[in-house]
């Protein structure tokens, strides 16, 4: 709940992850702070790499974010 608060208000922290083979980008998140969102972010890039994308880049965006969630 709190979480679908501070993204309303644009107060939430995403990460912007893009990928190459196959060419897609990838919003993880909402998370409160932007501590919380590095210390789970890992778990989603070694998901992306298991299921085989390559050249993984991400940046982190405190923002209000609303579907899609991937392009």
């Amino acid at each position: 709940m709190i979480r679908h608060f501070g993204n309303k208000l644009g107060l939430a922290w995403w990460a912007k992850i893009e990928t190459n083979q196959p060419n897609g980008t990838y919003w993880f998140g909402p998370f409160i702070t932007k501590r919380s969102l590095k210390e789970n972010m890992s778990y989603f890039i070694q998901d992306l790499s298991d299921e085989g994308s390559k050249s993984i880049k991400h940046s982190l965006v405190r923002c209000k974010k609303e579907e899609p969630l991937t392009v």
